[in-house]
C-alpha cells in the first residue's frame, strides 16, 4: 500500500478519497443470485449505504459531477445505496459494492474536456465549393441534352 494511502484516517475509497469507516453502512439480505438452495437461507445481498458529503478528498466538481451520476441511487435521507447480489458469499459482494462505487468516484474525478465550436477555415469552404462544382460539370456531361451554358 502506498504512504498515501496509509496515512488516510478512515477507509480509502479511490486514489485520494476516503471516508471513516463508519460512514460505510452495510445491510445484508437474501439474494437471488447463484447458489441453488442456499439461497434460500443465506444473506447474501449486500447493500451499502454512505452519505456524500461523508467523502474526503474530492473537489467540489467532482462531488457535483458524482451526485448527478448517482442521482438514481440516492435515498430519501440522502445516502447514496449501492448493491450487489451476483456472488456466493458476503464478502464478494460487500468487495462488489465497493468495487463499484470506486469506480463511480473515480469517473467522476475525470474532468470533461470542454467543447469549443470551430469554424471552416476560408480555404476549406472554396474547396468545398470547388469539389461540388467540378461533380456538378462531371454530372451535367452525363446528359443527353445539351445543359444551357452550350
Amino acid at each position: 500500500m502506498n504512504t498515501i494511502a496509509s496515512s488516510l484516517p478512515g477507509i480509502e475509497l479511490a486514489p485520494s478519497v476516503w471516508t471513516d469507516r463508519a460512514e460505510l453502512r452495510f445491510g445484508f439480505s437474501r439474494s437471488s443470485g447463484p447458489g441453488g438452495q442456499n439461497v434460500n437461507k443465506v444473506n447474501t445481498k449486500t447493500e451499502l449505504r454512505i452519505r456524500l458529503e461523508a467523502m474526503h478528498g474530492l473537489s467540489d466538481r467532482a462531488l457535483a459531477r458524482l451526485r448527478l451520476a448517482v442521482a438514481n441511487r440516492m435515498t430519501l435521507e440522502g445516502d447514496l445505496l449501492m448493491w450487489a447480489d451476483k456472488e456466493r458469499t458476503q464478502e464478494a459482494n460487500r468487495q462488489a459494492c465497493l468495487r463499484k462505487l470506486r469506480d463511480m468516484i473515480i469517473a467522476a474525478q475525470i474532468e470533461p474536456k470542454i467543447r469549443r465550436k470551430t469554424k471552416p477555415s476560408k480555404s476549406s469552404k472554396r474547396k468545398r465549393v470547388e469539389t461540388k462544382r467540378a461533380r456538378g460539370e462531371i454530372k451535367r456531361g452525363r446528359s443527353a441534352r445539351p445543359s444551357a451554358d452550350e
